[in-house]
């Protein structure tokens, strides 16, 4: 394939994927610069492995692959630096009705960020709708394990909320 067709390809794949490789990302960064990072550490392995992307599985369940990939080896690397608590109010409970919902989802990424990165994966895949068997694919794990794990993580969210 020649290489502006190639590049062409690969720009409207990204386009189209852009809102996965964000999602994926923002699970697993801990603020906005490492967003960017992870997002274009991403795009750049995306390219990097698109001429050798087979059709074996969905696009879409490649992506994910990559991504998730990606942003657990930047976690592992990142071990090494020092760990960080931010230092914010929790104004969720203050904020007005209309804001209520952003502040409970802002409570759930931020409790899901402190599972580990098996759970994280499970979570995101579960609340994008991923059927049992995609996730399976997608995780490298069979559909029964999907089930249990993905059972154990949301009883282990429940008992992080009731803190």
């Amino acid at each position: 394939m020649e290489t502006k067709e190639l590049e062409k390809e690969f720009l409207t794949m990204i386009e189209a994927q852009k809102r996965t490789i964000y999602k994926v990302c923002y699970i697993y960064a801990n603020d906005q610069d490492d967003l960017n990072d992870l997002f274009q550490e991403t795009v750049l392995n995306l390219w990097k492995s698109f001429p050798r992307y087979r059709g074996d599985s969905t696009l879409n369940t490649w992506v994910y692959r990559i991504a998730m990939n990606t942003c657990i080896t930047f976690l592992r690397r990142s071990n090494t630096r020092p760990q960080t608590v931010p230092m914010t109010a929790n104004v969720a409970s203050m904020a007005a009705e209309d804001n209520e919902t952003a502040g409970q989802l802002r409570e759930l990424y931020r409790l899901i960020n402190q599972l580990g990165k098996l759970e994280r994966a499970l979570i995101l895949l579960w609340l994008e709708e991923r059927s049992y068997e995609e996730i399976a694919d997608i995780l490298g794990i069979t559909k029964t394990n999907v089930a249990v794990k993905l059972n154990r993580t949301k009883e282990k969210l429940k008992k992080m909320s009731n803190r």
